[in-house]
């Protein structure tokens, strides 16, 4: 860490720690390794509920409110960049005692787990991206195809922070059908949070860069019928040096069981071989 982030993190507000458990052990909860995870954009740490039953016998589970969203603070001066998710995540694990850890990221999460891993190398042993949203800049991509796809997602992200009533009305909807209870929510709350975030960290976004930077192995978990996902993009990812590839099929963006059990099995690195192209 350079002393530019050092300083930029302990001005970052302490985040809510909605989950730390620890397995009882004789041997004492410094000998467990420690799991740390970070949720998407609208969401909160209900995200990992099928995923911490699975590893919170081995592991201490921890899992982060990120910055304006679930219980953690909103502060009236955010722009909700990465650097700042990074630097308030920072300064909470710090307060926490947690220097190595394996680091979990749903959606936004991952974008802001790969800056975290990036600029914080020694901390991180192993980085789980699940779901990632990886979108290019639309001038970077020769494939006219590809092009067009992620020109329309950023379109639409465009249309739903540009449109602030229809877009909580929208989301109040869908999370209703959703198979975990509140698993997105879009209030009043916390829309300036999920407008900068999807502004400063999806739509203007470094995961190709910062990976590339990575020492820790990746495991990279997806879901075959992800909606938000553009196969090409994530492609890349997949045939990064150090990355392992988990498609998994039959299943989209949400974190749902079998999703679950790939992920929980990729934080041990057992998880079995891909043998689905990641595309």
């Amino acid at each position: 860490m350079s002393l530019r982030q050092i300083i930029q993190e302990r001005r970052e507000p302490l985040l809510h720690v909605a989950i730390d458990r620890t397995p009882e052990s004789p041997a004492g909860s410094h000998q467990v390794p420690t799991v740390v995870m970070l949720h998407g954009i609208a969401s909160s740490a209900v995200t990992f509920v099928h995923v911490v039953p699975l590893v919170e016998a081995t592991h201490r589970v921890v899992a982060l409110d990120l910055l304006g969203f679930g219980e953690s603070p909103r502060p009236d001066d955010a722009e909700y960049t990465l650097d700042e998710h990074v630097g308030a995540i920072g300064r909470t694990l710090r307060s926490m005692g947690i220097t190595r850890f394996t680091l979990v990221g749903h959606s936004l999460g991952c974008l802001i787990s790969a800056r975290y891993a990036a600029t914080h190398r020694k901390a991180v042993e192993r980085l789980v991206l699940v779901s990632p949203p990886v979108y290019l800049p639309p001038d970077n991509i020769g494939d006219p195809r590809v092009r067009a796809r992620v020109s329309g997602y950023l379109a639409a992200y465009r249309f739903l922070r540009e449109n602030k009533e229809f877009t909580i009305a929208n989301a109040a909807w869908v999370s209703r059908l959703l198979p975990i209870k509140n698993v997105m929510e879009i209030t009043e709350e916390n829309w300036t949070p999920f407008v900068k975030s999807l502004q400063h960290c999806i739509e203007t976004q470094t995961i190709i860069s910062d990976l590339a930077t990575v020492e820790a192995p990746i495991e990279l978990v997806y879901g075959v019928l992800d909606q938000f996902l553009v196969p090409e993009a994530v492609g890349i990812i997949a045939r990064m040096k150090g990355v392992t590839a988990h498609p998994v099929r039959a299943s989209d963006h949400v974190l749902r069981k079998s999703m679950a059990r790939v992920v929980a099995a990729s934080i041990d690195a057992t998880a079995p071989p891909s043998t689905a192209p990641a595309r």
